[in-house]
Parts: structure tokens; sequence; C-alpha cells
């Protein structure tokens, strides 16, 4: 366990703890015997130990758990799924063929910038209480259709100018999640 994680859980039973005495569960009136601290102190203790926990896993720069690119049975198409967590995949240069892409109450980082895509591509999602982060090379394009309730894609990926260059289509299905695609 992280310090953060354990000065947090001491500020949560300190708070607690005050409001078994306020119940008459524990007697310990000579440690409260101000009365400003009757509902003030436990709020605030409750309070900065809840967000001193939160904050110990928001500020973790491993919070994403890095894992190796699965591949489909079909040796080409990728699928990611990801239920109450987060994962991160990232293209070192091998060849891209596609993804599907499943997150449930989580969230999925997929970074293709060093990918090789050499023809068009596609890319299915779909979130549920969840996100998707995807980072694009910049000598692609990427055209997206998204069914979304509660939920959005937002496109903030360069277009490149040229029949040439390959396309990315991007198929989202969000039920209270969102996609995020970026250079």
């Amino acid at each position: 366990m992280k310090p953060r994680t354990i000065i947090g859980l001491l500020l949560i039973v300190a708070g607690l703890w005050k409001l078994a005495n306020m119940w008459g569960i524990v007697d310990n009136g000579w440690l409260w015997s101000q009365p400003w601290t009757m509902y003030v102190t436990p709020i605030l203790l409750i309070y900065v130990g809840g967000d001193t926990i939160v904050n110990s896993y928001r500020k973790d720069p491993d919070q994403w758990l890095q894992r190796p690119v699965p591949i489909n049975e079909d040796g080409k198409r990728i699928v990611c799924s990801v239920r109450y967590g987060g994962d991160e995949y990232i293209f070192r240069g091998e060849p891209f063929h596609g993804a599907r892409l499943d997150a449930f109450c989580g969230g999925i980082r997929m970074d293709l910038r060093e990918a090789t895509i050499t023809e068009d591509e596609e890319i299915d999602i779909h979130t549920f209480c969840g996100g998707i982060e995807l980072f694009v090379p910049s000598t692609v394009n990427v055209v997206v259709k998204s069914r979304s309730f509660m939920g959005a894609v937002g496109n903030h990926a360069m277009h490149v100018v040229g029949s040439d260059a390959p396309c990315l289509h991007i198929v989202a299905d969000n039920f209270l999640g969102g996609v995020d695609i970026k250079n």
C-alpha cells in the first residue's frame, strides 16, 4: 500500500470514530470537547481521507496497465476489452489491421502513432460508462460514424490532404461513454 492510501484510511477511521462517539457507540468525550468539532471535524476528516486516496491513484503514472497487443484468431484484427480498470496498448512499428475495443466502466488508451498502417482499416468501439483514448498517426485520415446516448466522440486528429493516405474508419457506439481521437 502507498503512504497516501494509509494516511487516507487513517483519516477516514478517525472520522468514523467521531461519528460513533456522536451516536453513543463509543464514549470519548474528553477528545471532542469543543462544540465546533461536533460536525465539522468528521466531515473534514472523511473528505480529506477520501480525497487523499483518490488522488493517490489519480496521480500515479502507472495507473494504466500496459498490456501486450492482443491478436485475434485471424492474426490481424485485435480485440481489447476492459471492465472496471484501464488498459494501455502501444504499437511500436507493428502492422495495424483493425480493432474492436470494448470499455465497460473503464478505459482503454491505444497509441497507434508508431503503427504501420498501409491501407484503410476499421476500429469498432463499444463503450458503456467508459472511455477510449485513441492516438492516431498524422499520416492517416480519420472518418467517424457514431451512435451515442449521453456520450460523444471527439475527433481532434489532423486531416491529411491527398487521396493516397490510408483512412481509419471509427465506428463507435457509446452509452454514457466517450471516445477521444487525437494525433
